[in-house]
């Protein structure tokens, strides 16, 4: 029994020894991690049957790396008309996942000509499930979950969007 006393001082003395600059433990990194706010760049209309059914502010992801972030690690949108719009070089089948992502979102995937081609709606946080477009896309707009039943929003509709300065 002293001998197990004794190991567990000494390993417990050395995991607390350090010297500042340190990497800080994985609990104190998470504490640490900045939320990332929400910069309205855009704004973008759905439309049927030529009519606007909703207008929302948008983030505009194009870089690569805003495009693999996307909405991970954010707490969700500032409101139920605020979007993320990714915009992607070519035309091609998409998928999209939830990693990292604590809110449910619907994914809407758009083809180049702005018609909306799939729409994956109520995906689950945090989850490695991939949602795929089916269709080629070059646009996905993220949204709040039950954002395109509470507007109406389906598969052939178009969207429309907009910078703002």
């Amino acid at each position: 029994m002293p001998l197990l006393l004794l190991c567990g001082v000494l390993l417990g003395g050395l995991s607390a020894c350090g010297r500042s600059g340190d990497s800080p433990s994985a609990d104190a990194e998470a504490d640490t991690t900045e939320t990332i706010p929400f910069t309205t760049e855009g704004r973008l209309a759905f439309i049927q049957d030529g009519d606007s059914t909703a207008t929302i502010d948008i983030e505009i992801a194009e870089t690569d790396s805003a495009r693999e972030r996307g909405m991970m690690q954010r707490e969700g949108f500032p409101s139920d008309r605020s979007g993320m719009l990714f915009i992607f070089d070519d035309e091609k089948p998409r998928s999209f996942w939830m990693s990292n992502t604590p809110v449910s979102l619907d994914i809407l995937f758009v083809s180049a000509d702005s018609q909306v081609v799939t729409i994956a709606k109520y995906t689950t946080p945090f989850s490695s499930e991939h949602y795929r477009s089916g269709d080629p896309a070059q646009f996905v707009v993220e949204v709040p979950a039950g954002f395109a039943d509470s507007h109406g929003i389906l598969e052939g509709d178009r969207i429309r969007w907009r910078r703002v300065e």
